[in-house]
């Protein structure tokens, strides 16, 4: 709650800087609109605005889901195969190395301009920090507890299953806090390059028609929709793992 005050006094405060600075240097409206003109555009296409928000959220979900699960799955691998993990995790680290601007037109053109192309660019951006994290958790067991699980003479799966990865889910906890605030921009991203629909769209196209007010729209929903993302993993996170929740 307390963070949720906080967040509102930061957004009055600069709404205030925001109109204020209107009223001082009084740009063109195509260069900064008011709030109240961005407001506006609310009451004016609600249904165009709501509809294009509802195709971003989706791929924003699906690549979210899709991202974290295979950086799971990709780190529990690692995890238990290390042999073959060190083969394979250069190549994630060089498929990280390229900027997201140069993979999305490819992206485009092997999966079209719907929606899949920009699923596929967010879970390739929600990906490595999940699987980092998550690997590195993994990979940070105390060696006591190692040897002791050891007496037991439980097998490899049953110690990283019992074992590694219940103590490693916060380290989980944290990748997808990382993550969290990256899944808009994959999909924004991949709508900027080639889309027919969603909120990249809308700004690509008002941008063009020189509406800022529009753009500034749908920039103010996509910082709510990250703000909602984070806000859904900060609640997850004691559930996954309650005995790492935060003071």
């Amino acid at each position: 709650m307390a963070s949720l005050r906080g967040a509102l006094r930061t957004f009055v405060v600069l709404l205030a800087a925001w109109q204020l600075l209107v009223w001082l240097l009084a740009p063109p409206r195509y260069i900064l609109p008011a709030p109240l003109e961005v407001l506006a555009v609310f009451r004016e296409r609600p249904l165009y605005l709501f509809d294009n928000t509802l195709v971003t959220l989706a791929e924003i979900l699906y690549g979210f889901l899709a991202g974290s699960l295979l950086g799971i799955a990709t780190a529990l691998f690692i995890a238990a195969m290390p042999r073959l993990g060190r083969l394979v995790w250069p190549a994630v680290l060089v498929l990280q190395a390229f900027p997201v601007f140069v993979i999305a037109p490819l992206l485009v053109l092997w999966f079209g301009f719907g929606m899949a192309s920009k699923v596929v660019m967010t879970t390739l951006i929600i990906f490595f920090p999940v699987a980092s994290a998550f690997a590195d958790g993994l990979r940070r067991i105390e060696p006591e507890i190692l040897d002791a699980t050891a007496l037991t003479q439980a097998s490899r799966w049953q110690e990283l299953w019992h074992v590694r990865v219940p103590l490693a889910l916060p380290s989980l906890v944290s990748g997808l806090r990382v993550a969290a605030p990256l899944a808009p921009l994959g999909a924004v991203i991949g709508e900027w390059v080639g889309a027919s629909a969603g909120l990249g769209f809308v700004m690509v196209q008002a941008n063009a028609r020189m509406q800022t007010d529009t753009v500034f729209a749908a920039m103010a929903i996509i910082a709510l929709l990250t703000l909602a993302l984070r806000r859904a993993v900060d609640w997850l996170g004691p559930r996954l793992a309650p005995w790492a929740a935060e003071e």
